[in-house]
């Protein structure tokens, strides 16, 4: 039953264009590097997850390896990415974030918890507690699920 303040139960399908929203909001918040959303996530991960391979990176991003190579030459060039032999593997080359790419991620990532914070500070005291309280069980439940695999946590 709904109550007169609050109106209609949304939908799965409101909730969803909710958090579209809150991410289009967020990540076009984040300008340093003039990164693509493509190659911010990419940084993203080989800064969390350390050095990959180029057919790693490619699964873990649902892109083909064409376009991943493509990818990681442009950051390349830039200087945010170098390319390294992989030890355990003489003839494997691994992609790794160089500092320059870890201050892109870094500076990347002020710029949207920024940009959360001005939304946020838009909300009310107990709206600002249950997004809050939303968004870290969501991340809790995402991080726990046996059916999520590493490529899903980006």
């Amino acid at each position: 039953m709904e109550s007169p303040q609050e109106g209609p139960e949304p939908s799965p399908e409101d909730l969803i264009v909710a958090v579209e929203q809150m991410i289009r909001y967020v990540r076009q918040s984040a300008r340093t590097g003039g990164l693509s959303t493509a190659a911010s996530q990419t940084l993203a991960r080989l800064s969390r997850e350390g050095p990959r391979r180029l057919t790693e990176l490619a699964r873990g991003e649902g892109v083909s390896q064409p376009n991943m190579t493509q990818l990681v030459t442009r950051l390349e060039r830039a200087g945010l990415v170098r390319r390294t032999a992989d030890a355990s593997d003489g003839r494997g080359v691994l992609v790794e974030v160089t500092d320059a790419g870890l201050e892109v991620v870094a500076r990347r990532r002020a710029e949207r918890a920024l940009a959360l914070q001005g939304l946020m500070r838009d909300m009310t005291g107990p709206e600002q507690r249950a997004t809050t309280t939303a968004l870290l069980a969501m991340a809790r439940v995402i991080e726990n699920r046996p059916d999520t695999s590493e490529e899903h946590r980006t």
